[in-house]
């Protein structure tokens, strides 16, 4: 967790306003505080607790229990069950750059194996023993890892800090830091909601150790919800040392192994001998085999753009439509021979199936927006966007 001391605010802030991309990986920065009476800390200007956060002493190990929900997918339209997406409690332990997040299956999880969740400084692994598979991906480089030939950050200043925060509120909705209990540790709670273009999502929340300043919650809401539909919660912890043993688990015998990330040297957008990324319908209609499906609008909104994209060495398309997480992105490439288009979820469970003009294709529904895939014309088509089924299917439907 040093990463967490030296993080610049663009990413202290990126955090805040993505914990709804990170709230699985974020667990790599949970901490727990042992318990004790449920007092709150003095309220404080938000700029001083983040400093305050930033500043304070890193503890040498974390150990804890936590309770992880999981209201993202009506799991009644899925077949098959599993922690990561009905929710669990677990454990957690953490200690510098390594962290080992534990989701245990109830009895109820009909056979779902337990889930293990191992990060360290370079790569996330995802054990679902129920489906004796290890998800893998390389993390990116980040300014943490730049700094270790460096010497460490300074802790930015207050008056830096409200800077930055006067930036943010041009774009989102940013509450005060609320005294807060979390663990039976007192906490400061930072909400921030999106101003305008915000799709499905309703806010996000933040809350950290007032002593630590290590995150105790992550919470992400859809609109129109009081409740949460993804949270992250400690329970139950205490600091201290903790054992090699407990930050890592053997992989199962013969598990099917995926690895999720990027092929080397891929950079998501194509870019040409100059440096310069394929942007324009006619820019990159010339860089791929197949037909670009790219109308002046769908269902109402704009397009903003068509990029080059890179998927796994092979040229695609990507075609966006209207701004904020209310737009929506329609990802294409050309079919591979052989691969079956189809996808499924953690722990085996398969997607509901939808028709597209005849097309068959595979539909998520999730409280925050939609992603919808299908197969025509030996192409391939993704849309997604935070919006709801009907007009992602209508988006689909009109390519």
């Amino acid at each position: 967790m040093s990463y967490l001391r030296h993080i610049s605010i663009g990413r202290l802030l990126a955090l805040i306003v993505g914990c709804t991309l990170a709230i699985g990986v974020g667990a790599a920065a949970i901490a727990l505080a042992a318990r004790g009476p449920r007092t709150t800390p003095p309220p404080k200007p938000l700029a001083a607790a983040i400093h305050d956060a930033l500043a304070a002493p890193q503890p040498a190990g974390i150990t804890a229990r936590i309770d992880f929900t999981n209201h993202l997918v009506d799991a009644a339209s899925l077949q098959g069950a599993d922690p990561l997406l009905t929710g669990a409690k677990g454990r957690l332990w953490a200690s510098g750059d390594k962290l080992r997040l534990e989701l245990q299956a109830s009895d109820a999880a009909g056979g779902a194996g337990d889930v293990q969740v191992l990060v360290d400084d370079k790569r996330l692994s995802v054990i679902d023993t129920g489906a004796n598979t290890v998800y893998r991906i390389t993390l990116p480089n980040d300014a943490k890892q730049r700094g270790d030939q460096q010497a460490p950050q300074a802790v930015p200043s207050v008056a830096r800090i409200q800077q930055a925060l006067a930036s943010l509120t041009h774009d989102a909705t940013v509450s005060a830091a609320q005294p807060d209990n979390v663990a039976g540790r007192p906490a400061y709670n930072v909400r921030i909601s999106p101003r305008h273009d915000g799709g499905l999502l309703g806010g996000a929340e933040l809350a950290w150790d007032a002593a630590h300043g290590v995150p105790l919650r992550a919470a992400v809401f859809a609109s129109g919800n009081r409740n949460p539909v993804l949270e992250l919660r400690a329970t139950d912890i205490s600091f201290g040392p903790v054992a090699a043993g407990d930050l890592t688990v053997p992989e199962p015998a013969r598990a099917k192994v995926v690895d999720l990330s990027p092929p080397a040297g891929s950079a998501g957008d194509k870019h040409d001998k100059g440096g310069q990324p394929h942007n324009g319908l006619g820019a990159v209609q010339a860089k791929v085999p197949f037909k670009v499906a790219a109308p002046d609008q769908l269902v109402g909104l704009r397009r903003q753009g068509v990029r080059l994209i890179d998927l796994g060495g092979s040229p695609g398309a990507l075609v966006t439509y209207g701004q904020g997480l209310g737009g929506i992105s329609v990802i294409q490439a050309a079919a591979e021979p052989g691969k079956n288009a189809t996808a499924a979820l953690p722990g085996g469970s398969s997607l509901p199936k939808i028709s597209i003009n005849g097309a068959s294709g595979q539909e998520l529904d999730t409280a925050l927006g939609t992603v919808l895939r299908f197969r025509r014309g030996g192409i391939d088509y993704t849309v997604l966007g935070s919006v709801p089924p009907t007009a992602a299917e209508a988006a689909a439907r009109a390519l």
